[in-house]
């Protein structure tokens, strides 16, 4: 589970950066409401710190410790 929201934290933030990047500044009004797609996945990621995960994950496959089972991954 923890490389899966891994993957998709990085991508969706990827594919919200890119849309701007293609669309142009134009993509960031509000009339549009674009902007919020990528407020909202930059906010998920915050909210669930990805590095947290990847050290987890790292730490098993380095040295077999089992990530913690409590709310913390």
């Amino acid at each position: 589970m923890s490389c899966t929201s891994t993957c998709c934290a990085e991508a969706a933030v990827e594919a919200g950066s890119a849309l701007f990047q293609v669309a142009g500044t134009r993509s960031a009004l509000d009339s549009l409401g674009l902007h919020r797609h990528w407020r909202d996945a930059r906010t998920h990621t915050l909210h669930d710190p990805v590095r947290w995960k990847v050290q987890h994950i790292g730490c098993y496959v380095l040295n077999g410790t089992r990530p913690p089972r409590h709310g913390l991954l």
